[in-house]
């Protein structure tokens, strides 16, 4: 496994330069990317979710959408079409957090601490680790995609407008990522994961339009849901992704996501500064090794 660090500890000359930080890069994606590639538990788990939610939740709620017809739909629209891109959200929000449950297990070993300790800005190889967390998101959200179109749910991916809703998958990810690195400074433990998944996973995906829009959450008089979803992150993150899909204008949403994910980099840079958050945990033994 620490293989992988191998290109971080060159002794060489120019292991400061561009070239290096671009060999870390690929060191640490690659090496996210080989010990996923031996977890097939992990895809099937991170597929079955969503899938579930698809096929079984959705039927019951099939003409939801019979009431209204509103943005960025222009006709009436199953339940299923609906929930799709909040199933995507679904899928990165779950691999973000699983992200910081590794980062936690990676430093309760020792092996944070090795990969921190590399010739490099620490910015750039946190930068490394929420690539290649991204990179997993996406590749996961696009197996699910993949299957809804394959059990029947329509989906216009094969536009010009996937593409965007493509960037804006990826721009999710990033951020969710990105809380994960966040969520990974404070979780000391692992025993203390299940309680982030009380208190952060799943109220955020509850409270935002993944599965219910905002206008039925002020219709049905849940006003205190309805400002919770409103200043929600990964309402903006689905709903970049639902609006790109059909080719109209996100509003705020990439504003919001692109700047959640900006503030949340940085405190989570800020969190593994030597001085503050993973240097003072390892000189009090919190840190592995």
């Amino acid at each position: 496994m620490n293989t992988a660090a191998l290109p971080l500890t060159s002794t060489s000359g120019a292991r400061h330069g561009p070239l290096h930080a671009l060999q870390a890069l690929r060191a640490i994606v690659m090496r996210e990317v080989l010990k996923f590639s031996q977890q097939t538990g992990r895809l099937v788990s991170a597929l079955v979710r969503p899938l579930l939610w698809l096929a079984v939740f959705a039927a019951g709620f099939r003409n939801v959408f019979g009431i209204a017809i509103v943005e960025p739909y222009d006709t009436y629209i199953p339940y299923e079409v609906y929930i799709a891109p909040g199933l995507v959200g679904m899928v990165l929000l779950f691999n973000g957090m699983q992200s910081s449950l590794a980062m936690v297990y990676d430093r309760e070993m020792g092996l944070m601490r090795l990969l921190l300790t590399a010739p490099l800005p620490r910015p750039w190889i946190l930068f490394c680790k929420l690539c290649a967390t991204a990179l997993l998101s996406v590749l996961q959200a696009l197996a699910f995609v993949a299957v809804a179109l394959a059990i029947g749910t329509e989906l216009p991916v094969f536009t010009l407008a996937g593409v965007h809703a493509l960037v804006a998958v990826m721009a999710g990810a990033l951020m969710l990522g990105a809380l994960g690195l966040l969520l990974s400074v404070h979780i000391k433990q692992l025993e203390n994961f299940a309680g982030t998944m009380n208190f952060v996973i799943f109220p955020m995906y509850f409270l935002s339009t993944a599965l219910y829009p905002l206008w039925k959450l002020q219709e049905s008089g849940a006003e205190w849901v309805y400002q919770i979803a409103r200043v929600n992150p990964f309402t903006y993150a689905v709903e970049w992704v639902r609006f790109a899909l059909y080719g109209k204008d996100p509003g705020l949403a990439p504003y919001v996501v692109l700047g959640c994910l900006a503030a949340f980099f940085v405190l989570a840079c800020w969190g593994y500064d030597p001085q503050r958050g993973f240097g003072q945990l390892a000189k009090r033994g919190g840190g592995g090794g």
